[in-house]
């Protein structure tokens, strides 16, 4: 028997709410609001059975949103939610969130920090022993300039629980990984991936891409991440609705399979779900 799919990264949303800074009529197809009922088919199509939802705006209120969500839906294995980690009382936040039994993890959105060097921090420490107590996955949502801070955290607080959110946002418009513009990123992911707690999502890639990309586009990259993280540490998410920016869910679930398609059948299905469900839900009991 197959094991049961994970899709790892999804988000949904209601325009009314006012806290997604980034999201703008700019971006028209997916300025709308996206619910479980839109998403619901797309993952029964592909014997999906559950997904991490994942916070789309840096505030505890939307947290709150989606686990109220989550409650109610099923599908919901767990929600990766926002907290302040430049609060004074940051711990005592982040234990109130994780009161919460579908709450598996924290994501700040780094990569909409002025400080590259965030991360890095040491200020910040009280959050992240917070997590560690509290067994939380910390989402690490990365551009390639971040790395460095990742590193020194992952050096600093060397038990948390780390995943790379979309293999740290490559620019694949040139995907020259030996020589050229993802040189830098193909050296940060190895040192990454060197941590035994870091692991990545396959995920989010599409978006990085120009809007004629092809499989042969995103091979060089999973090649590596398969090469650096292995079978074992790679999680499949679709990153919907962002994802239709470039592509629809079955095109990025065909393609995600064709990537694969080397690694043996346990492989693929730790991939697609067996490694997320051990990183975020047998923590907390979710499994």
């Amino acid at each position: 028997m197959s094991a049961p799919r994970i899709d790892a990264h999804q988000h949904f949303w209601s325009l009314a709410r006012g806290d997604y800074g980034w999201l703008t009529p700019a971006l028209a197809p997916i300025f709308r609001d996206f619910t479980p009922d839109d998403l619901a088919p797309l993952l029964a199509r592909h014997d999906i059975i559950s997904i991490i939802l994942v916070q789309a705006a840096p505030t505890e209120a939307e947290t709150h949103f989606l686990l109220d969500i989550a409650a109610r839906v099923p599908l919901i294995a767990g929600v990766v939610g926002w907290c302040d980690f430049d609060a004074p009382d940051v711990a005592e936040r982040i234990a109130a969130l994780a009161a919460a039994p579908l709450l598996v993890g924290l994501r700040p959105m780094v990569h909409d920090i002025a400080d590259d060097g965030w991360l890095a921090r040491p200020a910040l420490a009280p959050a992240f022993e917070a997590m560690i107590a509290h067994d939380l996955v910390f989402d690490a949502l990365l551009k390639p300039r971040h790395i460095p801070s990742a590193l020194s955290l992952l050096q600093r607080h060397p038990q948390l629980p780390v995943v790379i959110d979309h293999a740290a946002k490559p620019d694949l418009t040139k995907p020259d990984l030996v020589s050229g513009d993802l040189a830098g990123w193909r050296e940060g992911i190895s040192a990454l991936a060197a941590h035994p707690h870091c692991v990545c999502k396959l995920s989010g890639l599409v978006t990085e891409a120009a809007a004629d990309w092809t499989i042969e586009t995103l091979r060089p990259v999973t090649e590596h991440l398969l090469a650096s993280f292995g079978p074992q540490r790679l999680i499949f998410g679709s990153d919907w609705p962002v994802l239709t920016l470039r592509s629809d869910y079955a095109s990025w679930f065909e393609t995600a399979t064709a990537l694969l398609s080397g690694c043996s059948e346990s492989e693929r299905e730790a991939i697609f779900g067996g490694n997320a469900a051990r990183l975020y839900l047998s923590r907390r009991g979710r499994q």
